[in-house]
């Protein structure tokens, strides 16, 4: 793991903050623009917009100059972030904001067993039990308290749909620390927004070809303009910085926070709050992303 100032470290966690409410907005503003675009063609419209607004600006910083290694270093990391992306659009057609929000908080569990084969990061014993909390957590908060409902898996077709996008996103911080080559990290996070959109574009030329553009609601691309940005941009960056200091799983863990912020956007975006039966799931998960960012190793 990289050192960094004692005075910096901090800083860190709080950029990490930053991204997990930009990561939360995501799920309700995905939720809102769905169903007017294929999730396919919508995760392209975002990855596309965000590498058209960030390459400028990385190549008045650094350059962009064409590595063959880096082009397949940053393919296969952002392989994993188009098969999620995919998922949780489609998802939300089946599910909701937050019920997506709660399963996310299993990437950390996820994504420390990637770690642990790829990078070799060992945890101490309270992270693990940190881990298998987070795991409880987010199963309560899905089941909504419902033992019988667990006992009879009674996951809906959305929730399973973004399970699968979490085994695929569980494997990005872990890769981003393991093909990093010491690279500018913004140059990094253009080629992995650039080779995802060429992902997309090559297995879905054909629907790109028939969607209507003209009928896009104003909304729909304020939505995806936003995504690109905030939710992309701004948030890749972040993630890929800080994975260099703290670790894949730690970063991973700050997923935690996702349920707990989706209720409070929610609520101040006027949406009822759910049973209180899911309230001791959300408060396990959170205590399980503290013993891990405080369980120094």
């Amino acid at each position: 793991m990289m050192e960094s100032p004692s005075r910096s470290y901090p800083f860190i966690h709080f950029l990490m903050v930053v991204c997990a409410t930009l990561v939360s907005t995501s799920f309700i503003v995905g939720a809102a623009i769905t169903d007017e675009l294929d999730p396919a063609v919508l995760t392209f419209v975002r990855f596309g917009i965000s590498s058209i607004l960030f390459g400028p600006w990385v190549h008045h910083k650094y350059g962009i100059t064409f590595s063959l290694s880096l082009f397949l270093r940053c393919s296969i990391i952002s392989s994993c972030l188009v098969i999620f992306f995919w998922c949780m659009f489609l998802s939300l057609r089946y599910t909701t904001a937050l019920n997506t929000s709660v399963i996310f908080t299993l990437v950390p569990s996820i994504s420390g067993i990637y770690a642990l084969f790829l990078v070799g990061e060992k945890l101490r014993r309270e992270q693990l039990i940190a881990l298998g909390c987070g795991m409880i957590g987010a199963i309560w908060v899905i089941f909504r308290g419902d033992l019988t409902a667990f006992l009879a898996m009674e996951w809906n077709k959305g929730d399973l749909i973004f399970l699968a996008g979490g085994f695929a996103i569980g494997l990005y911080t872990p890769l981003v620390r393991l093909l990093h080559r010491d690279e500018p990290m913004a140059v990094m996070t253009f080629w992995v927004l650039a080779t995802g959109s060429l992902w997309l574009l090559f297995f879905n030329v054909n629907k790109l070809l028939v969607v209507e553009w003209s009928f896009v609601s104003l909304n729909v691309w304020a939505g995806v303009c936003y995504l690109a940005v905030f939710t992309t941009i701004v948030t890749f960056f972040l993630t890929q910085y800080a994975v260099l200091y703290l670790g894949p799983t730690r970063v991973a863990s700050y997923s935690y926070l996702y349920p707990g912020l989706v209720l409070l956007i929610e609520l101040v975006l006027g949406h009822d709050l759910p049973p209180f039966s899911v309230m001791p799931g959300i408060v396990i998960v959170l205590a399980a992303m503290f013993i891990i960012q405080h369980s120094e190793r």
